[in-house]
C-alpha cells in the first residue's frame, strides 16, 4: 500500500503522474473521437479549436452521430468509422477521445493505451473494481498519456481556493458538506437515455455524474474514504422511464482516511422555485468553513466578516479554449501537467462506488473490500 504522504499528493494535487512518453515535435496532435453523441460533439468542437492539433478520425455506431462528427472536423477531413478498433490500428491517429457509455470506457481505453495512443477517457474512470484494477494495471505500465474527463480539476479559481484551504490558515478541515440538487431528470428520451437509466450501463447516477462532485471533495480533503454508508433510491421517477433501474435521489456519509468526515445528497426532484437547490461545496475547518465554489472563508467565532480568498474571474466573450483538453496536449507534448491521472480517476471513481454499494447492500462499505492499491 503507499504511504498517506504519497496517497494525498496523488488524491489532492492537479499535477499528479508525470507521463514517462512525451511528444515533442513540431507536428500535429493527429487525434481520434471514439464517440460523438452530445459529450463526444462537445469534446470536438473543443479540440477542433486547439492549435497544432488534426482531427483524422471519428467513430460512433449511430450513422447521424458519425455524419455530424464528420461535419463538424470537415477542416481536417477525417475518416469515419463505426468500429474503434479500426481506429486503433491506425498509424495516423496518436491520440484517441473516449467518450462513450461508461460500461465501454475501460475495455476501451485498455485497447487504446495498449495501442500506444495517448489517451483522454471520459469519466468515470470505470464502474466496478474489477475492471478499475485492471486499467490501473494497464495504465502504470503504459508510457503514454492517461487523463480522464475530471474537468473540475482543471478550474484555475477552485484549484486556487483548494490550494489557500491546504496551507491552514483556516484551520483544520474536519468536514465536508456537498450536494448536486437538481428539479428536473435527465431527458427520458434524450440521446442518452438508451443507457444513462440502465444502472448495469451507467454504474448509476452516483458513478456516472456526481463522481465530478466526489473527487472535488477528495481534492480538497486530500485523502480517500476508508468507509461510506447510505440511503437512497428512485423516489419520484418510478420505471420512468421504462425499465429505469438507476436512482433519483440518495444520501451518502463518508468517513475518510486522515478522519475527515463528509456528506453527499444528490436529488432530480429540488423544485426550482425553491431555495438551497444546485450544487455547492461547503469545506468546515476548526476555525470556520469555506464555500469552495464562491471561494470564501466565514469564521465561525468572533463576528469577523468574510473573506474573499480568490476574486472570480472576469467574463469572456467569444469561445474560450477548454482547459482541461489543453492540459492533455500539454502532457502529450512536455511530459507534464496532467491533472486528472489514474490515481485522481480510480479515487474518484471508487469513492461514488463506495456510496452506491453502499445502498444497493444495505450497509457500511470499506475501501479494503476494493483490493485496489492506491
Amino acid at each position: 500500500m503507499l504511504n498517506p504522504n504519497r496517497r494525498e499528493f496523488l488524491a489532492g494535487t492537479a499535477l499528479a503522474a508525470t507521463p514517462l512518453f512525451s511528444q515533442t515535435t513540431g507536428d500535429p496532435v493527429r487525434t481520434a473521437m471514439i464517440g460523438t453523441g452530445n459529450r463526444g460533439s462537445y469534446l470536438l468542437k473543443q479540440v477542433l479549436d486547439q492549435p497544432g492539433v488534426k482531427v483524422t478520425a471519428v467513430c460512433d455506431l449511430k450513422p447521424d452521430r458519425l455524419d455530424k462528427a464528420a461535419s463538424l472536423a470537415v477542416r481536417d477531413k477525417p475518416v469515419a468509422v463505426k468500429d474503434y478498433r479500426q481506429v486503433l490500428d491506425r498509424k495516423d491517429v496518436d491520440a484517441v477521445y473516449i467518450a462513450t457509455p461508461c460500461d465501454l470506457h475501460v475495455p476501451m481505453t485498455i485497447a487504446a493505451l495498449k495501442a500506444g495512443k495517448h489517451v483522454y477517457c471520459e469519466k468515470p474512470a470505470g464502474i466496478d473494481p474489477a475492471s478499475i484494477r485492471e486499467l490501473i494495471k494497464v495504465a502504470r505500465a503504459s508510457k503514454t498519456v492517461l487523463q480522464f474527463g475530471q474537468q473540475m480539476r482543471s478550474d484555475a479559481r477552485l484549484g486556487a481556493t483548494i490550494a489557500k484551504v491546504k496551507e491552514g490558515k483556516f484551520g483544520k478541515i474536519i468536514m465536508v458538506k456537498a450536494q448536486r440538487h437538481s428539479g428536473e431528470d435527465l431527458a427520458h428520451d434524450g440521446p442518452s437515455a438508451d443507457w444513462f437509466f440502465d444502472a448495469k450501463r451507467s454504474g448509476d447516477v452516483i458513478v456516472e455524474m456526481s463522481v465530478h462532485n466526489l473527487d472535488v471533495c477528495n481534492w480538497v480533503i486530500g485523502s480517500r474514504p476508508e468507509r461510506g454508508g447510505g440511503f437512497g433510491g428512485t423516489m419520484v421517477w418510478k420505471d420512468v422511464p421504462p425499465g429505469r433501474s438507476n436512482m433519483d435521489g440518495y444520501t451518502l456519509s463518508y468517513e475518510y482516511a486522515n478522519d475527515v468526515k463528509m456528506s453527499y445528497t444528490q436529488v432530480f426532484f429540488h423544485p426550482n422555485t425553491m431555495p438551497g437547490g444546485g450544487q455547492y461545496f461547503y469545506v468546515y475547518t476548526s476555525d470556520g468553513a469555506v464555500d469552495l465554489l464562491n471561494s470564501t472563508f466565514y469564521p465561525r467565532e468572533g463576528g469577523g466578516k468574510p473573506e474573499l480568498l480568490v476574486p472570480a474571474p472576469p467574463r469572456q466573450t467569444g469561445p474560450r479554449p477548454e482547459p482541461h483538453i489543453t492540459a492533455f496536449y500539454q502532457a502529450i507534448r512536455t511530459g507534464k501537467g496532467n491533472p486528472a491521472p489514474i490515481e485522481v480517476a480510480a479515487i474518484g471513481a471508487l469513492t461514488a462506488i463506495m456510496g452506491r454499494d453502499a445502498i444497493y447492500r444495505k450497509r457500511v462499505v470499506e475501501w479494503r473490500e476494493f483490493g485496489v492499491d492506491l
